[in-house]
C-alpha cells in the first residue's frame, strides 16, 4: 500500500543534494572523491559574526521571536537595502525566514494558484521549478545560450508572456551560470514587466556580494515596477553562513503580510540566535568579507584556464557567484570502456566513477547541454579535480 501523497511523489529530489550524497557515500567506502557539486562557500563564518551569536546566547535570546523577525533585524535589513541597493523597503515590508529557499517558497505559495504559469529563464536554480510545481503552478522554461552569457532580453521575455503568466523567477548573480545582469539589461526587462502589471517577479540576489565586476544592480531599483518585484537575499553565500539558515524578502506590504501569515503556519520565526548573528553581519561594512570574493575571483580564473585546456568543453566568463557552467555537447556520443556519453547525466556519472569528481548535470537547471562546476574549494583541490577531469575526458573517443 502506498500511503504517500501525489504531491511528494511528483516532487523531484534536488540533484545537487543527490550528487553530493552519492559522492559522500563513495567517500565513506574509501574512494577518494572530490565533490564540486554543492553551492557552499568553503570559508568559515567570520569571527565577529560568531561572537555576536555567542553574546546572544549569554543575553538569553532563547525565546520565540516575532514570526517576521526581530524588529531591529528587519530595520538593519531595511538599511542594508537602502545602503547597498538603493531600495526603500520599510521593516514592515521585510520577512526573515529560515533560508532564502523558504523565502522563495513563501512568496510562491502566497501568490501562485493551480494553472498559473511561472517563467524560469534557464539555467535556473533547481528548487525554483519544484517549488512552482508544489504550488500547483506550471513552470515555463525560457532557454538561453552560452554565447549570450545565459541572459534573456526584454524581447525574449515578452514572447513568453500570455494570459496565464503570473510570475518570473530569476537570479543575478545566477546559480548555476554565474551570470550577472547589468543595470541596463535589467532596465530592458523592466520595460516589458511594466506593460504587464499583473506579472510578479522574484529577483533572487543571494549571491550579491560575489560579483567580480562593477556594482550589483537590483531589479526593484526600476521604480516603475517596484511594486511588482520581490527581492530575495540572505547571508548564506556572501557571509559564509549556510548552516545558520537565514534569508529574507523585501516585498510590497500586502505580500509581506501574506508571507508572515504563511510562515506562521509552517516554521514561525527563524532561529533567534541566528538572527542576532545576522544583525552583526548586515551592520558591518560589506568590505569586511570582500576577501572571500577576491579568493573566488582567483579560483574562477584558475578553473577557467584549466577547463580551456580540455577538448570538447566550451566556457564563457561568469561574472559572479562561484560556478562555471560549461557547454559539453561536443562530448556527447563519445565512449570509453563501453560507457557512452549520451547526455550530461551520463557525463557526470562517468566523471564521478572514472575521475572521482562529483559535478551536477545541467538538466537539473533546465540546461541539458551543460554541467555545473562549483569552485568553492581550495586551489589545490581544484587543480587536482581538473587534472582528473581532463584525464577522464581524454579517454573518450
Amino acid at each position: 500500500m502506498n500511503l504517500l501523497s501525489d504531491r511528494i511523489q511528483e516532487l523531484s529530489e534536488s540533484q545537487t543534494i543527490a550528487m553530493n550524497r552519492k559522492s559522500r557515500e563513495m567517500k565513506e567506502n574509501g574512494i577518494d572523491v572530490i565533490s564540486l557539486s554543492l553551492g557552499e562557500p568553503d570559508f568559515n563564518t567570520p569571527d565577529f559574526i560568531k561572537e555576536a551569536a555567542k553574546q546572544a546566547i549569554d543575553d538569553n535570546y532563547t525565546y520565540y521571536p516575532p514570526i517576521a523577525g526581530y524588529k531591529d533585524v528587519r530595520e538593519a535589513i531595511s538599511k542594508k537595502f537602502k545602503r547597498d541597493n538603493g531600495l526603500d523597503y520599510s521593516p514592515e515590508q521585510i520577512v526573515v525566514s529560515t533560508g532564502a529557499k523558504q523565502s522563495i517558497a513563501n512568496v510562491v505559495l502566497c501568490t501562485i494558484n493551480p494553472g498559473d504559469e511561472v517563467l524560469l529563464p534557464a539555467p535556473y536554480w533547481v528548487s525554483y521549478y519544484e517549488i512552482v510545481k508544489l504550488a500547483g503552478g506550471i513552470p515555463v522554461v525560457i532557454p538561453t545560450k552560452i554565447e549570450n552569457d545565459f541572459k534573456i532580453t526584454g524581447e525574449e521575455l515578452e514572447s513568453f508572456i500570455n494570459a496565464k503568466t503570473k510570475m518570473m523567477i530569476f537570479s543575478s548573480p545566477c546559480n548555476p551560470s554565474g551570470t550577472v545582469y547589468t543595470a541596463e539589461e535589467l532596465e530592458d526587462l523592466a520595460k516589458v514587466i511594466k506593460v504587464h502589471p499583473n506579472l510578479l517577479v522574484i529577483s533572487d540576489e543571494i549571491y550579491e556580494l560575489i560579483n567580480f565586476e562593477g556594482k550589483h544592480a537590483s531589479l526593484a531599483a526600476n521604480t516603475e515596477i517596484y511594486d511588482q518585484v520581490i527581492t530575495i537575499n540572505g547571508v548564506s553565500k556572501g557571509f559564509a553562513m549556510t548552516g545558520w539558515r537565514c534569508g529574507y524578502i523585501g516585498a510590497p506590504l500586502w505580500l509581506a503580510k501574506a508571507c508572515d501569515k504563511m510562515q506562521g503556519q509552517f516554521t514561525s520565526a527563524t532561529c533567534s540566535i541566528t538572527q542576532r548573528a545576522v544583525l552583526a553581519a548586515l551592520e558591518a561594512d560589506p568590505s569586511e568579507v570582500s576577501y572571500m570574493k577576491d579568493a573566488f575571483a582567483k579560483r574562477r580564473d584558475l578553473v577557467l584556464g584549466l577547463l580551456n585546456e580540455i577538448p570538447g568543453i566550451e566556457t564563457n566568463l561568469p561574472i559572479g557567484a562561484f560556478y562555471i557552467f560549461p557547454n559539453v555537447t561536443k562530448l556527447f556520443n563519445k565512449k570509453h570502456n563501453g560507457k557512452e556519453i549520451g547526455n550530461c547525466n551520463n557525463l557526470c556519472l562517468y566523471l564521478l566513477e572514472e575521475a572521482q569528481v562529483g559535478l551536477v548535470p545541467g538538466d537539473a537547471f533546465g540546461s541539458p547541454n551543460c554541467i555545473r562546476i562549483s569552485y568553492a574549494a581550495s586551489e589545490e583541490t581544484l587543480v587536482e579535480a581538473l587534472k582528473r577531469i581532463k584525464s577522464a575526458i581524454e579517454k573518450l573517443s
